[in-house]
């Protein structure tokens, strides 16, 4: 089969990832052989392969990258009994938990430290075939075609996750900063809540694109130009997809006493004023169940994932774009395109 293999870590614009000829993997227990029809590109695919990821990401090399995957189900490793040879199927970010421990027990199995990475411990979707662990894969309504549904997978959950932090409900405002791969996501469940949300963005086609998908205003972040800026305590909440610390302290600003960020990205806090009783807390991915309220959100019409799509034989390419701006939404990877 053919993979872009990630033998070592360098910039994008070298071309680290080989469009190569590779030995086709074989199920073990419990796991299924998938033909991939599409994968999602993620900035975090980026980061490890530049090599500025997680320490210890990736687990090993070489490794093939991607983890928001669509694929047809091809061989069935011993003891699967929940899928068949042909379902379509969706592979997210968690590859797999350990199941035992609490936090996989209390309903938080993305919190798990023994958790298996799709595409960063495990090898992902930038391939022909990949394996996937069957009880954490999930059938793909016939509604939504195979690029459609890719980005679900980690930007949908992703975003999920957040809303359920963020507490919105009807008539509350929301801050959405950043509009790309996850936030143009994120937007349209914030207004599926009945909250008010407004995006922040530096780029115009991206508060254009906000706009498209309902956003009730669209601004750039103080000291920004060609646009509104936000009041002060204006915001009951503010969503974070945006990877920079002034962008942290942006939102900050722009929720009232009380208010709540949510941290999509990893960025400095900075000092805070106590007196505010603002909270702020992380969020990461999401678990399985997670992953089927999304799919039925955008099976319902609710949910609409903007997205690019190119062969995988471009994935540098594609990547060089992400990391320049030059992507709308979600770039999709399709093999033998």
């Amino acid at each position: 089969m053919y993979a872009a293999l990630l033998r070592a870590p360098g910039p994008i614009e070298n071309h680290p990832l080989e469009y190569s000829e590779v030995a086709e993997p074989v199920p073990g227990p419990g796991e299924v052989a998938i033909s991939v029809l599409a994968c999602g590109v993620c900035r975090s695919n980026l980061h490890m392969i530049e090599g500025d990821w997680l320490p210890g990401t990736p687990a090993a090399l070489p490794i093939i990258p991607g983890h928001e995957v669509i694929g047809r189900v091809k061989a069935l490793g011993p003891g699967v009994s929940n899928l068949a040879v042909g379902d379509r199927i969706g592979v997210q970010p968690i590859w797999s938990t350990c199941g035992r421990c609490e936090h996989c027990v209390g309903g938080h199995e993305q919190r798990c430290r023994r958790r298996q990475i799709t595409g960063e411990t495990r090898d992902g979707g930038y391939a022909e075939v990949m394996l996937a662990k069957a009880n954490f894969a999930c059938k793909i309504p016939d509604s939504l075609s195979d690029t459609e549904a890719a980005p679900l997978l980690c930007p949908g959950i992703t975003a999920y996750g957040a809303l359920k932090k963020a507490r919105l409900r009807p008539g509350r405002n929301v801050a959405v900063f950043g509009v790309g791969g996850v936030g143009h996501l994120a937007l349209q469940m914030a207004a599926i809540t009945g909250a008010r949300v407004n995006a922040v963005s530096r780029s115009p086609k991206a508060r254009a694109l906000a706009e498209q998908l309902g956003a009730h205003g669209s601004y750039v972040p103080s000291g920004g130009e060609g646009g509104l800026v936000l009041r002060e305590g204006s915001q009951d909440a503010a969503i974070v997809f945006a990877p920079s610390d002034k962008t942290v302290a942006e939102a900050l600003r722009v929720i009232r006493p009380g208010g709540r960020v949510v941290l999509g990205v990893s960025q400095s806090v900075g000092v805070m004023d106590i007196g505010d009783e603002k909270t702020i807390v992380g969020t990461v991915l999401g678990t399985r169940q997670d992953m089927a309220d999304v799919l039925d959100l955008a099976v319902d019409g609710k949910l609409h994932a903007v997205h690019e799509d190119f062969p995988l034989s471009e994935a540098n390419l594609v990547l060089q774009k992400l990391k320049n701006g030059q992507l709308q939404g979600r770039a999709v990877l399709v093999p033998g395109a």
